[in-house]
């Protein structure tokens, strides 16, 4: 663990210099995506801390795109899946397949098979269809027939749900929707953003080529960074009195919060609280986490991680109020 001072110079200064990448990938994405800046921050911190981002949007938003360009920026292998109703496992993972010409079974990979997925409307099939995907997020390896076979890093699941239609969905289970690192709402660009959008789009202007500007082992160099962040014992604190507030609200001063609250964070939250504020100082070139990053990220941590009573629903309580809430309330080191 570091401690002094001069260690955590060293650390900034090789920071500064392996971030690099960052600019390059915003510079080229900024080509085609107009705004969703934190989008796209969120999905580089999904990156770089081993995580796994769920997007909930209405359509047209440049969800899909973003991955898309993101994947080309790190010259990496992109599989879109669009889940529905009559999707199976196999269609996912992959499968056994009959080789009449050798006589002997012979594995097809699924599209899991790439280093960036983009499950879209995930909540369309069915629970073995989910399972199927979450294994293989969890465990990074998928087992066909009796083999198993580990997955290409880097890997990250872009997972998308469409908020408006919940008729013929499958809402993800509070379990497997706490195996998302973070939970995104992504919301309209604003009026000039949108202006800048048509006239791409009427004027032929969105025909601009991404490049790829990073190396999968650039990434995979980064990620080892990210974990050397600094994280100092007070700001650990403070991550665990955010966490420890959703489980025991009267003990932080917010007695009115424990009839809303039906289940609190897991230490998963915990966890991924922790590496996403790394990952966030890592993307802002600092080598040490300051209580700034933990609030700027913890909405996305958090949002997926609280149960609400019925009592919440009835007051039109929803989980973006509590955790403003605990964010306005612990007190902050």
């Amino acid at each position: 663990m570091l401690q002094t001072a001069e260690d955590i110079r060293l650390l900034n200064d090789k920071i500064n210099h392996a971030a690099g990448f960052v600019t390059r990938i915003n510079d080229e994405l900024s080509k085609v995506i107009v705004g969703q800046q934190g989008m796209i921050e969120r999905l580089l911190i999904g990156l770089l801390s081993n995580g796994h981002v769920l997007l909930e949007g209405v359509p047209g938003l440049a969800k899909t795109l973003s991955i898309k360009s993101l994947a080309q920026t790190i010259l990496a292998d992109f599989s879109r899946i669009q889940f529905t109703p009559d999707l199976l496992p196999a269609d996912v993972i992959g499968t056994m397949i009959y080789n009449q010409g050798k006589n002997e079974f012979m594995v097809r990979k699924g599209p899991i098979f790439s280093n960036f997925i983009l499950a879209d409307e995930i909540n369309r099939a069915p629970a073995k269809v989910q399972s199927a995907l979450l294994e293989a997020m969890q465990e990074r390896q998928v087992t066909i027939g009796d083999t198993s076979y580990k997955l290409q890093e880097p890997f990250l699941v872009l997972a998308t749900q469409n908020p408006i239609e919940q008729e013929g969905t499958y809402p993800l289970p509070e379990a497997q929707v706490d195996r998302f690192m973070l939970k995104v709402v992504v919301g309209y660009p604003t009026k000039t953003e949108e202006q800048m959008i048509i006239r791409q789009n009427t004027q032929g202007l969105n025909a601009a080529k991404i490049n790829p500007v990073a190396s999968a082992a650039e990434i995979l160099a980064a990620k080892e960074l990210v974990r050397q962040v600094y994280l100092d014992e007070k700001v650990e604190n403070y991550i665990l009195d955010m966490v420890f507030a959703t489980r025991y609200p009267e003990k932080y001063n917010l007695p009115k919060l424990k009839p809303l609250i039906s289940f609190g964070g897991s230490p998963r939250a915990s966890i991924n609280l922790a590496l996403a504020s790394k990952a966030y100082a890592f993307l802002n070139k600092r080598g040490y986490v300051i209580p700034e990053d933990v609030r700027s990220i913890c909405m996305d941590v958090m949002r997926h991680r609280i149960g609400l009573t019925y009592e919440a629903e009835a007051e039109s309580v929803n989980v973006e109020m509590i955790v403003g809430e605990i964010l306005k309330t612990v007190n902050v080191p």
